[in-house]
């Protein structure tokens, strides 16, 4: 049987870890929360920049209209860059495996250490970046994102490149988006309602998409980040379910210890009592 130092320092170490973890689970909570907020508004604003396009291309059909071959497409990963949130980044592994090789990538920028390493062997890879920890990492991910992404659309572009994104979706599942080429509208508006531009057609619309890209890319990094939030908040209180448990059962241990060493001391002190009422 342990000792009851033992027992006493065990109990001491994993209370705490429990509130390393209640720590932790804080602030994913706190993490969450925060980008509830922002991803509503960032997908409003792909949304209307989508929209925009989408009116804009209706009177000019033939700007963007080159096809790009799925076998061109180059495809962003987003993982974890922190640990402790389960399964995360596997079941993006898992998506790849399952749903990317039909567009035949021929290019992958990982993003996140933890995905990364788990891509260490895939030849495809050509970029690796940190991923963002907490909200405000964003922006800079997002740059060195941008940065690695260096075939984006130019103002000259004639067409946009084929660039999709896997990463958890926002109900925590892994999905494959498509983000560009945008969706082009089937029938042209009248030619009277043409909007009035202050650049040339191909360079506003090379800008247009620049725009939308980044907002998705944003949108993209905010999702796959709360996702992971979320994650790590279940697998923290899953966690610590089961490290109360444990504390529980040391504790009735210890207990239960201390109870046996205080009969054998008190058996100890009778026996005494006894042997010296016997000498008198």
């Amino acid at each position: 049987m342990s000792s009851m130092a033992e027992l006493s320092q065990r109990h001491a170490r994993l209370q705490d870890i429990s509130g390393i973890m209640t720590a932790m689970k804080s602030l994913s909570l706190v993490e969450a929360r925060k980008l509830a907020r922002f991803i509503g508004d960032q997908q409003r604003m792909r949304d209307n920049i989508a929209a925009a396009a989408a009116d804009f291309l209706q009177f000019h059909p033939d700007i963007g209209a080159a096809d790009v071959r799925p076998a061109a497409a180059k495809l962003v990963l987003i993982g974890s860059e922190r640990g402790f949130c389960g399964n995360f980044n596997e079941r993006v592994v898992q998506a790849l495996h399952k749903l990317a090789p039909e567009y035949g990538a021929t290019s992958i920028v990982v993003v996140g250490h933890r995905l990364s390493a788990r891509l260490a062997e895939d030849a495809r890879v050509t970029a690796r970046l940190d991923g963002p920890t907490v909200t405000e990492d964003v922006p800079v991910v997002l740059e060195r994102l941008v940065d690695a992404l260096h075939d984006m659309p130019s103002a000259s572009a004639a067409g946009p490149m084929t660039l999709l994104c896997l990463g958890h979706d926002q109900h925590g599942e892994p999905a494959l988006t498509t983000l560009l080429p945008l969706p082009r509208p089937g029938v042209p508006a009248p030619r009277g309602d043409a909007p009035q531009l202050l650049l040339p057609p191909a360079a506003f619309y090379g800008e247009l998409l620049q725009q939308f890209l980044l907002t998705a890319l944003v949108g993209q990094l905010y999702t796959s980040l709360a996702a992971e939030s979320h994650q790590r908040l279940a697998h923290m209180e899953r966690a610590l379910d089961r490290l109360d448990q444990t504390l529980a059962r040391l504790a009735l241990k210890r207990n239960a210890l201390r109870q046996e060493r205080i009969v054998e001391e008190i058996e100890v002190i009778l026996s005494s009592a006894m042997a010296f009422d016997e000498r008198e």
